[in-house]
């Protein structure tokens, strides 16, 4: 674990940008919790002075790729699983999630995942321009009440922070049951310099992508009642 003093991300007005989120939930169970002492160290990314190359992180992979809030690892690890070449950064601070992730990553000796466990916005200051072939945002917390909205991950900075890293012609893939969300994501990046959102057809958008499983998010959806989905993909310029 680094040492260092802790580095806070600036909002667009230059103050300190305020990171909100559960840390914790349930008690882990014994085999979580050994997972955290033994094998969370192995893979989580500590962030130093230095600008952190994902090809050092990933020496030999072909790709790199980041998670941003996977929950509880599903996408994120059945990825990891059919391309074994590409490197996978994934960004989570809820333990519960993390966990089940350690999990996967255990029981199918996925060796091609790293973990960041604070806000991913850190993290992408960290890492240089052009890195990232490409980026998911799938189901994150909505903050629904409009007070909250400047909690959602999605704004200027950090759109400007993905389109900094990712490649061009990356892809950035966003998903939420949450029309209201579907929309502020869609209303950021039109006025982002560096994405492009061109859908092929009407309503694509409501189609899952390509090899798509549901996660865990979207089942609760489900069974509550939210049965439209919005799949955006949008295009690094």
């Amino acid at each position: 674990m680094s040492s260092q003093k802790p580095h806070h991300p600036l909002n667009v007005d230059g103050e300190p940008r305020a990171f909100f989120g559960r840390r914790s939930g349930k008690r882990l169970h014994k085999g979580q919790d050994q997972l955290f002492k033994e094998l969370l160290p192995e893979l989580e990314i500590a962030l130093g002075d230095e600008m952190l190359d994902p090809k050092v992180l990933f020496p030999g992979a072909d790709r790199h790729e980041i998670e941003i809030g996977y929950g509880g690892g599903e996408h994120l690890s059945l990825e990891a699983s059919r391309h074994r070449d590409t490197g996978y950064i994934g960004c989570e601070v809820f333990s519960g999630g993390i966990a089940k992730l350690l999990q996967q990553i255990d029981e199918e000796e996925l060796g091609n995942i790293r973990l960041y466990t604070d806000d991913a916005l850190k993290l992408l200051q960290k890492l240089p321009e052009a890195s990232l072939d490409g980026a998911f945002l799938l189901y994150p917390d909505p903050w629904p009440k409009t007070r909250h909205h400047k909690r959602r991950f999605i704004s200027p900075l950090t759109l400007s922070e993905l389109g900094r890293t990712l490649k061009p012609g990356a892809p950035f893939r966003f998903a939420t049951d949450i029309e209201d969300y579907a929309n502020w994501t869609l209303a950021h990046i039109l006025r982002a310099p560096d994405f492009v959102f061109a859908p092929e057809r009407a309503r694509i958008w409501h189609e899952p992508y390509a090899g798509w499983e549901p996660t865990r998010y979207e089942e609760k959806a489900r069974a509550a009642g939210r049965n439209i989905s919005f799949y955006l993909s949008f295009r690094r310029r």
